[in-house]
């Protein structure tokens, strides 16, 4: 199976969860556009998305999928979405869509949240893909400049990295600015989630930790099912 096909065996299990009268979060990035594709097929007829980020909300309003905000939605009852790594315990590194705020404000308001990837995504150690952190734009390189000294103290070498795109810097749907920390390893995921936290200029960071009840991960010989 391509990286492609084993996207979209995921996402199409994580539809086979939802159920009609559901509140879904919908999540960001290309696993996830899957998933919202495959439950706009399934024909649920009351069923209300909760979209993470503009460019799904444009996807879903396509397919014809009820969208509501978060802030009227209530209780969510299942949220799919992608990560750039998933390590044990599926403990994420999401982010690199530039949606992770707005992402794990949708994961922290819903019962059940399953993470959907390819093969390639799941880690022994989470790092490598370089940890995206959403700041504010007022004063962002002084910011960046404490991120670098607070993970510094954690053991972590790394300089954080302004992320643009065609020369410019990239803006989230909040208006913020995304720096990128190529970690490496991580060697304590829940540390480095606190002190990122604690930094005045960050807005959030993208470590999900303990929020992920199980993965769907599409691999050569099918969907496998891991759990925390």
């Amino acid at each position: 199976m391509s990286v492609d096909d084993q996207k979209r065996a995921a996402g199409e299990a994580a539809a086979a969860l939802a159920q009609d009268g559901m509140t879904i979060g919908l999540g960001t990035g290309s696993t996830a556009a899957w998933f919202v594709k495959a439950l706009a097929a399934r024909g649920l007829v009351a069923i209300k998305g909760v979209p993470t980020s503009v460019t799904t909300a444009e996807l879903a309003q396509s397919l014809a999928i009820p969208l509501v905000a978060l802030e009227d939605a209530g209780p969510i009852d299942l949220t799919v979405d992608g990560a750039d790594e998933i390590g044990p315990g599926l403990a994420l590194i999401k982010g690199g869509g530039a949606a992770l705020l707005r992402e794990k404000l949708v994961w922290e308001a819903s019962r059940r949240c399953v993470v959907i990837a390819d093969g390639a995504k799941y880690v022994a150690q989470l790092g490598a893909f370089a940890l995206p952190v959403e700041v504010v734009a007022f004063g962002h390189a002084t910011t960046a400049a404490r991120i670098d000294v607070a993970i510094g103290a954690l053991g972590i070498t790394a300089t954080a990295v302004l992320r643009t795109k065609h020369a410019a810097a990239v803006r989230t749907d909040n208006g913020n600015l995304i720096y990128d920390v190529p970690c490496g390893t991580i060697p304590d995921t829940a540390a480095l989630a606190s002190t990122l936290k604690g930094l005045t200029g960050v807005v959030e960071h993208g470590l999900f930790l303990n929020l992920a009840e199980r993965a769907l991960i599409g691999t050569d010989g099918g969907v496998v099912t891991l759990f925390p």
